[in-house]
């Protein structure tokens, strides 16, 4: 008996050791700049990272394609280390917050973020990553740099061509009957607003939003006078214009009811509150403008007291996403260019390679 589960210790050692040796083997060497392997194991983990998005198997071919498009990236971005072309940390960094920032529709630091998630899902950051795209933060990040150095060298090569891709006149016109409803200013005010937070000492906050106001009554204190002192370190302070809707959801971010920003738009312009207390500050404000709401037309601008048309608008949207288009079939262009014998050597193909692709199937 001892005999038989030894022997299948060393069977179950022996196949481990198949499966390790398999995930080391060779498929493909890039050299355009520097000598790199691509290895079962890389291709094994690039396709469970499509496979988790995707949420099933990759077929044989796919993993193929996979493979190629694995070959292309270490191409393009030995090239792009060939050109000197490099991204700090730092911008990946701020790349990745922007990401991840858009996904939970809040500013927030990565600690933060990590924080959250441990309070709300019992879940750190990196688990939560694993989970939902098959890579960590520092795994996730390393991706990022290395996508991002390539779309820098493939616009520094298509530079020319993808600034000439813009809208066309024909296409702003279609994109503007197409969508004539959503281009629309609902009723806005713009106002002048001072916020003195409590912090640790609300009585002292009380005081000097009276005593700003009093100076800004008295005319001895302008809005700009305001907004500069706010700007400067240690003012104690914010002072700054804003437009606002007439929106249940933009009374609730000034701490106002609903009926109160509605008041606003029955007084008359010039119009100031008196200091008002939140559970955070003391504040007042000015009404400096109504506007009503209208239909847009191409000539409009988008917002008030700005200069952006809605012709411009859909001209600059339209564009960006031509050259995103053209940017991805710039990128394949590239790929292709580099892609030579010279430059990259197989080492499976045929029946050899689909045996070493044909985990999991």
């Amino acid at each position: 008996m001892k005999k038989l589960a030894l022997s299948l210790v060393m069977l179950f050692i022996v196949s481990g050791a198949i499966f390790a040796q398999n995930d080391l083997q060779v498929l493909s060497v890039v050299k355009y700049n520097k000598s790199e392997s691509i290895t079962v194991k890389q291709l094994k983990n690039r396709c469970g990272i499509y496979e988790k998005q995707a949420g099933r198997k990759l077929s044989l071919e796919e993993k193929k394609v996979v493979l190629k498009a694995l070959k292309e990236e270490k191409l393009v971005v030995q090239a792009a280390t060939k050109a000197g072309i490099t991204i700090p940390d730092s911008t990946v960094d701020q790349y990745f917050m922007q990401e991840m920032q858009a996904s939970v529709g809040a500013i927030v630091t990565e600690k933060e973020l990590n924080d959250l998630l441990v309070k709300q899902q019992g879940k750190t950051l990196d688990q939560v990553l694993t989970e939902q795209v098959g890579m960590n933060v520092a795994e996730y990040k390393a991706y990022l740099k290395t996508q991002l150095i390539a779309q820098q060298y493939v616009v520094s090569q298509k530079q020319k061509e993808i600034q000439a891709v813009a809208a066309t006149d024909t296409e702003i016109r279609q994109a503007y009957e197409s969508n004539k409803t959503s281009f629309v200013w609902n009723d806005m005010i713009k106002v002048f607003m001072v916020i003195v937070p409590k912090g640790s000492n609300a009585e002292a906050a009380k005081i000097k939003a009276n005593d700003l106001k009093a100076k800004y009554d008295a005319k001895k204190l302008s809005v700009q006078d305001l907004i500069t002192q706010a700007n400067k370190e240690g003012s104690g302070f914010q002072a700054g214009e804003m437009l606002i809707p007439k929106r249940q959801e933009y009374a609730e971010s000034l701490s106002m009811t609903f009926e109160n920003l509605s008041a606003l738009f029955t007084v008359e312009d010039g119009f100031t509150c008196d200091v008002n207390e939140t559970t955070s500050d003391y504040r007042f404000l000015t009404l400096e403008k109504k506007y009503a709401a209208k239909m847009l037309a191409l000539s409009d601008v988008v917002q008030p007291e700005t200069t952006v048309t809605v012709y411009d608008y859909i001209k600059q949207s339209l564009t960006q996403q031509k050259q995103m288009q053209y940017l991805q079939v710039a990128a394949q262009q590239v790929a292709d260019e580099l892609n030579k014998p010279e430059y990259v050597e197989d080492k499976k193909t045929g029946a050899d390679l689909d045996k070493l692709l044909s985990w999991g199937n």
